[in-house]
Order: C-alpha cells, then sequence, then structure tokens
C-alpha cells in the first residue's frame, strides 16, 4: 500500500516576509500616536510543511492553511526529487486547509476516502515531512473522533490518532491500510511543541469540501442559519423530556434570518441534515458553515412530541467589512465573533487579517483583537461596525480585546 501512497505525499516550501518587532513599542498601541516611530522592517523567512496530491490530471495539492499563510513563494517537492513551484488556488483559515495547484506530468494522487466511516480503533498511517527531515510513516489508531472545543480552529471536528504526528507534519496523509486519504494532519497537543501521542486530523470529508469550494470560488462561501445553539446534555434532554435524544437544541433567533423565514423556533432540536444525524451544536455548526449560501437543506426538528423536517435556504455569512477604504481600518478583515469559533464568545468583530503596511497595520490593530465598542457604542456585529465607521468621524476610540485584556485604541 505505501509503494502506491507516498508519492502523493510531498514536501512543502515557504518562503514569507515576517515584520520584525525590535522595538517593543510596536507592541502597545497606546505609544504609536504619540511617537514618530520608524517603519517596522521586513525580513524573508523559511518554512516547510507537507501536503497530499489528489488530482494528478490538475495537480492539486491539499495542506493546510497555517502551512502557506503570508507565504509570497511556494514550492513543492516530490518524493522523486523533482522541485516545482506551486500556485495558491485558494485557502481557508477557519478549517486550516489550503489548495495548491502545480504544473507536472507523472503525478501520483491519493483517492479520497469516506471519513464518516472512520471507527474509533481502526489502524491509520501518517505521512508527512517532520522536522524537515524528509518522509516519515507512522502508524497508530483512531483514538477519537470528532473532536472540538480545543480552540485551534474555527470549524473543528478532528480525527484525534495516536500515530506519531510532530512539526513538519501538518498537511500530511492520514491514510487507512487500504490505501485513502481520510484526513489531513493539522495539529498536535503537548507543551512541548512534540509528539505525546496526541495528533489531530482535518476529517477529509471537511477538507473535500472546502477544497471544492476554493476551486469553484477561491474561497470558502459560508452559509449561516442565523441561530443562536448549544449541546442538548442528558441534563437538558432529561429536562425536557425528551430521553435520550442527541442533537442541537436552538437558544435563540436572530429577526429577519433564515431561520425565523423557515419557520423554526426557540426550543427546537436539531437532530439532522438532509437525513444524516447531528450529534451536537458543534457538528450543526459545521455542517451549515460548510453549506453554500443559497443551498437548500432539510432539517430534521424535534418540537415537543411531534417531529417534522423543515426546509431551509441557507443565508450568506457576513463576514467581511464591506467598505473600510480611507478610514483607520483600512486593510483589516473582520467578521462576527458569533461566527468566528468558541475562542471568540459570542459578541463583537474578530479581525482575521492585517494587510503589512495598511492603516490598520499603522494603527497597531491585529489579527485576533476583538472589538467591541467604537466611541463608547458596543459593536456586536459587523453590521454594527459597519454603521459606526460609515460615519467617518474625525476620531475612532476603539475598545478590543486582546489576549484577554480590555484595550482602548484611539486613532486621529
Amino acid at each position: 500500500m505505501l509503494e502506491q501512497v507516498t508519492p502523493a505525499v510531498v514536501n512543502i516550501a515557504v518562503v514569507s516576509k515576517k515584520t520584525t518587532e525590535d522595538n517593543p513599542l510596536y507592541n502597545d498601541p497606546s505609544f504609536r500616536p504619540f511617537f514618530d516611530l520608524p517603519e517596522q522592517q521586513e525580513r524573508a523567512r523559511m518554512s516547510a510543511g507537507s501536503g497530499v496530491i489528489v488530482d494528478a490530471s490538475k495537480g492539486y495539492v491539499l495542506t493546510n492553511h497555517h502551512v502557506v499563510d503570508g507565504g509570497t513563494e511556494i514550492s513543492v517537492t516530490l518524493k522523486d526529487g523533482r522541485r516545482l513551484p506551486a500556485k495558491l488556488i485558494g485557502s481557508d483559515k477557519d478549517t486550516d486547509i489550503a489548495l495548491l495547484q502545480i504544473d507536472a506530468k507523472n503525478l501520483t494522487a491519493i483517492q479520497i476516502g469516506d471519513s464518516d466511516a472512520l471507527k474509533v480503533g481502526d489502524y491509520v498511517v501518517a505521512i508527512g515531512n517532520p522536522f524537515g527531515l524528509g518522509q516519515t510513516v507512522t502508524s497508530g489508531i483512531v483514538s477519537a473522533l470528532g473532536r472540538s472545543g480545543l480552540n485551534i480552529e474555527g470549524y473543528e471536528d478532528f480525527i484525534q490518532t495516536d500515530a506519531s504526528i510532530n512539526p513538519g507534519n501538518s498537511g500530511g496523509a492520514l491514510v487507512t491500510l487500504d490505501g485513502k486519504l481520510v484526513g489531513v494532519n493539522t495539529a498536535i497537543l503537548s507543551p512541548a511543541g512534540a509528539n505525546v501521542g496526541i495528533g489531530f486530523a482535518v476529517p477529509s470529508s471537511m477538507a473535500a469540501t472546502v477544497m471544492n469550494q476554493l476551486i469553484a470560488h477561491g474561497e470558502v462561501q459560508r452559509g449561516r442559519l442565523g441561530i443562536g445553539i448549544q449541546d442538548l446534555t442528558p441534563d437538558l434532554a432529561e429536562a425536557l423530556r425528551l430521553g435520550d435524544l442527541r442533537g442541537a437544541l436552538i437558544a435563540n433567533i436572530e429577526p429577519g434570518s433564515a431561520a425565523e423565514r423557515a419557520g423554526l423556533k426557540t426550543g427546537d432540536v436539531v437532530t439532522a441534515i438532509d437525513g444524516r444525524p447531528i450529534h451536537g451544536s458543534t457538528d450543526l455548526r459545521n455542517r451549515i458553515g460548510l453549506t453554500p449560501a443559497g443551498s437548500k437543506v432539510g432539517l430534521t426538528v424535534k418540537r415537543g412530541d411531534d417531529e417534522q423536517v423543515i426546509a431551509v435556504t441557507i443565508a450568506a455569512e457576513d463576514k467581511v467589512v464591506a467598505d473600510v477604504s480611507g478610514t483607520p481600518l483600512e486593510g483589516a478583515k473582520m467578521r462576527d465573533a458569533s461566527e468566528a469559533g468558541s475562542q471568540f464568545g459570542g459578541s463583537g468583530v474578530v479581525i482575521e487579517s492585517v494587510a503589512s503596511g495598511s492603516a490598520a497595520a499603522r494603527a497597531g490593530l491585529r489579527s485576533g483583537d476583538i472589538i467591541v465598542a467604537v466611541n463608547r457604542v458596543p459593536v456586536a456585529s459587523v453590521a454594527d461596525l459597519r454603521r459606526t465607521i460609515a460615519k467617518k468621524p474625525a476620531t475612532v476610540a476603539l475598545e478590543f480585546i486582546r489576549d484577554g485584556s480590555r484595550l482602548l485604541l484611539v486613532i486621529r
């Protein structure tokens, strides 16, 4: 099996530009308006990871977003030694999946398998490029499925394995004994940064969905229902007299949302999407978030003693500020905290990225900052922020959370 599979796993080298932070004042946005600090310098940085060829005819290579994030030059080295330039088709931070394309003949691809068919205890093989040493193969079993709440990515539904996964394995293949790709290795859980028998992979079902959207659109066009959800715990199910029912409980519904238009109600329990069972709130969020806007799905809903299927047209996720040109936020991409993962809480606007040298970067904003108020007016969403910034006030006072601390940044 390995003779057929290993040629499809590649090494990825990435050149990126890193902004130096020799002056500690750069780390404190309070100082920037009062000092004429010189522009920060950019230096080239090399990093490495792994990837998996999934389409030999088109040269598509799956890898992790964090492997290629910020890369200005990406190259792929095949097992036979050929080194090829790679084009970035698209990348999705929330699932940590990226898609590259190379132009070469005689490529070998791995067939994408069905990760939904995996069971705990199944044997798997991890293939990658740990520590830049070259291609390495390790084996183990599936330790757990559907791992979430790790605050590693925005959309988490990890396969956990005890197959050795170390730095540099990111983007490599997790395959079954029949040579099918069931996961893209993405993370380890270790305080020392080395393998301790707990590794995680993005399921192939999620990776394939993201890949198809990246091919079609260059990005993932996420859908949303406009609901607040929570797990249906055993205690909650007992209190609601639902027995051993599993699913996601709708805690609230946004006015005018897709959920309200479809007739969903607070207290409904979603148990399946298009006939496929829902095991909890994370499962529902992942499935809806990876469904393109405009798609129609059937939600199986338990309402009191009745069970019914409700047709819902998925709405588009409002995730990026539409027009911030000419404002202190120019160069920043943002999204609602409620849609950005559990680590960001449920209110505010998360800064996803800040373009180097942009107005937002010069102001001292960073990726991961959570804006909670502008000029003392609370902002709960991108729409709130858009309305406030559209007024173009002479002075902008941003209240935001960074690394758990609430800070104030005044921009003139």
